[in-house]
């Protein structure tokens, strides 16, 4: 066995993966189980092989969770492994997220040496995106790591020629695929384009490569929905989110033409130019209720309306479009991202080329080294005369981030589709690949005193400008400790970078005079200014992605950066942060453990939202009667009604975000079923839970009134989230059905 030797390059390496793997498991406790949504989903998937095939959301094995298994079985692996925790479910996204930047830093190591392979393993581990999605059970670094992979793969077919390599990426991919769906196929056009104009071999060899790839990737892909659509639909789980029962159309839909802001869901009021009137109407409804004589306590209720949003519409990211949004300003830690920012949901913000650069929940995340990467591709391209004949590895290499980092910035820029900001992780490998790249070819190209020495400093102060642009958009929340090593980091910034142009500009004036100077007693010089100048972009998204250590990233929608630290520092409340149910609870399920007999399920709910925390504490089996949404069309009224006949199902909790089908059948609940005295599972309303008060309250309110009230309370899912809930008993009128 090779010893590992000290040298500068291991030394260097191990610090970055240490200080990766503190960012991403330092106190990750903090975060609770995550999205409750996909932890309940998991829990249930450890308690037997049927729920682990059908990523079922339940015990009972009623409906799945909107995604497909890979990403899911890894955790749940975990979680089987080492016990059910919040722990177990987060670890292996933490550890993708540490392994990841080993295999970018070796990935550009193999191209275009050490130091470019060491800056880029940096960038990324800093990424403050890249960290959220690290501590948090949504699977995207999951896929990250296998699309790096599949780059690995993908680099040596195309630098070697061997098909073998070709359809090996394409087979990661495929479990790419079987992780996230369709994101998986956002680095497509890299794989295709750079593997086609590679010149190993013959174009028509490459061809017909690509044609067989092409062919194993399909199958790989949809193996697992194939295998689950062929099984009868009595014998499985809904396909939760599907609008026919099917993982084809979960496919197509919702995880597919909602995300290009086709599918039907995604054009009711998820981007910026449709959501006015929205959130003017949810506007309107909020101050009705905070006139209501103070029934309403404003501060909880942004709680509660974090809530509604976190799970109504945040799983993650991909929400019912038929939920409105929430008000998204003065809301620290309300809709709209951390501290109030513009844009849950990406497509809210304004699509255009600055998108990504403007105020609003996305720019945080991932722009911090976009313009190093861009303009470090112009300096490869350059330095090393790219064409359409990609012929060695550092041309494969330029093309394959660039396709991969471009495609990627056009759609997130332009898109009025369903994404969240932490969909953004996936732009954050290319984006560190091309800022190492960038930066060792520009140091070679200054050194080399063309016209083209001017693009170190030139990118260097473009950098230190894109700092000082975001830190104007957090600065007054900021503070004071934070706010000064921020400035002194950019004025180094400035400092180093124009005396390396002021330098550069004194080698053309000696070259014009013909001095013979050599400009070797100034390289030590120009390394330290390069390196401080390095040091000082780094420390900004260094300081954003740290913050997630003492700050927890937000279950549904993990976010990091400055505004996740401006948010902090201003007392704002922690948008999606684990819920402490427990004592909510109690009381239910202490009910529900003394009444329950031999019915199949323990309780029927409206939607996911009311039965996660339930499935997490105890592992009972609730119906999510709608789904995740409450729409979706499982169940018709006459069905419910034989499970109720056949005594699978007792207790209904109504309340909550029930619609269509589901409405209908809760309407029947209503009108049929025996009505629980509150004391007997409601826990007492304390003064600090948002609390809508007895309808005794409000009579003298408008009929509208009523009408905005009812309308935001019904949306609030969420046990113990608000009084509307009510428990029903359904013994006597099985009887009847009997």
């Amino acid at each position: 066995m090779k010893k590992l030797k000290l040298t500068k390059e291991n030394i260097s390496i191990s610090l970055i993966l240490i200080l990766s793997a503190v960012l991403n498991f330092a106190n990750i406790g903090i975060e609770g189980y995550g999205n409750s949504y996909y932890a309940a989903g998991v829990k249930s998937m450890t308690m037997n092989l049927k729920n682990f095939l059908f990523v079922s959301f339940d015990p009972g094995s009623f409906v799945t969770i909107d995604k497909p298994p890979m990403g899911f079985w890894i955790q749940a692996l975990f979680a089987k492994i080492l016990g059910f925790n919040g722990w177990s479910i987060l670890l292996p996204q933490a550890l993708a997220g540490v392994i990841s930047v080993y295999l970018i830093y070796f990935i550009v190591k193999r191209s275009f040496g050490s130091a470019a392979g060491l800056i880029s393993g940096l960038c990324l581990s800093v990424t403050p995106v890249f960290v959220a999605a690290s501590r948090n059970n949504t699977i995207d670094n999951l896929l990250v790591l296998t699309l790096l992979f599949a780059c690995l793969a993908l680099t040596l077919a195309a630098e070697k020629g061997k098909a073998k390599y070709l359809y090996l990426s394409l087979i990661l991919v495929g479990i790419g695929f079987n992780i996230k769906m369709l994101e998986a196929y956002m680095i497509g056009p890299a794989i295709y384009i750079t593997y086609l104009l590679s010149s190993s071999i013959t174009l028509k060899k490459r061809i017909v490569h690509i044609v067989i790839g092409t062919f194993v990737l399909m199958s790989v892909s949809l193996s697992w929905a194939l295998i689950v659509d062929l099984v009868p639909a009595q014998n499985r789980p809904y396909i939760g989110s599907s609008t026919d029962n099917s993982v084809m159309e979960l496919i197509v839909g919702h995880n597919g033409l909602e995300r290009l802001g086709i599918g039907s869901k995604s054009n009711k009021g998820f981007n910026a130019s449709n959501n006015k009137k929205d959130d003017r109407q949810i506007q309107n409804n909020t101050e009705v209720i905070n006139d209501q004589n103070q029934q309403v306590n404003k501060e909880n209720y942004n709680g509660s309306t974090n809530r509604m949003v976190s799970g109504a519409e945040n799983r993650d990211g991909q929400g019912d479009g038929s939920m409105q949004k929430a008000p998204n300003e003065g809301m620290p830690g309300g809709l709209g991202g951390q501290g109030g920012l513009q844009g849950t949901f990406g497509g809210q913000t304004k699509a255009g080329i600055a998108r990504l650069f403007s105020k609003n929940s996305l720019s945080d995340q991932i722009i911090w080294f976009l313009p190093l990467a861009l303009l470090g591709f112009v300096a490869g391209a350059i330095k090393e005369k790219l064409r359409l004949k990609l012929d060695n590895k550092r041309k494969i290499s330029l093309a394959l981030w660039i396709l991969w980092l471009v495609p990627e910035f056009i759609y997130f820029s332009y898109t009025t589709g369903l994404f969240h900001p932490y969909y953004l992780t996936m732009m954050a490998p290319p984006a560190a690949a091309l800022a190492g790249i960038g930066i060792v070819t520009m140091w070679k190209l200054y050194n080399e005193k063309k016209w083209a020495s001017w693009l170190l400093p030139i990118s260097l102060i473009i950098e230190g400008l894109v700092n000082m642009m975001m830190l104007s958009y957090f600065s007054n929340n900021l503070s004071d400790s934070i706010r000064k090593i921020i400035l002194i980091a950019l004025l180094l910034c400035f400092l180093t970078s124009s005396i390396l142009a002021i330098l550069n500009l004194l080698s053309f004036i000696r070259r014009k005079n013909n001095t013979n100077l050599s400009d070797n007693k100034d390289i030590h010089l120009k390394k330290i200014l390069l390196g401080i100048s390095i040091v000082s972009i780094l420390t900004v998204p260094f300081i954003g992605s740290s913050a997630a250590i003492t700050h927890s990233v937000n279950s549904t929608i993990p976010t990091a950066g400055l505004e996740l630290l401006s948010n902090s520092e201003r007392g704002g409340a922690s948008f999606g942060k684990e819920r402490s149910d427990n004592g909510k609870n109690s009381k239910l399920l202490d009910f529900l453990k003394s009444n329950i007999t031999t019915e199949k399920y323990s309780l029927v709910v409206p939607s996911s939202q009311s039965a996660d925390s339930i499935i997490i504490q105890t592992g009972e089996s609730v119906m999510a009667l709608g789904g995740f949404s409450g729409s979706d069309k499982i169940l018709s009224l006459d069905e419910f009604k034989e499970m109720v006949k056949n005594g699978e199902v007792r207790y209904v909790l109504t309340g909550g975000m029930g619609r269509g089908e589901s409405s209908e059948i809760l309407k029947w609940v209503a009108e049929n079923g025996t009505l629980v005295p509150e004391s007997q599972y409601k826990d007492v309303v304390s003064g600090n839970e948002p609390n809508i008060k007895d309808s005794n309250d409000i009579k003298n309110n408008s009929k509208d009134d009523n009408q905005n009230v009812n309308s935001i309370s019904q949306n609030m899912g969420g046990l113990g989230g608000n009084n509307q809930e009510q428990l029903y008993d359904l013994k006597d009128e099985a009887n009847i059905l009997k």
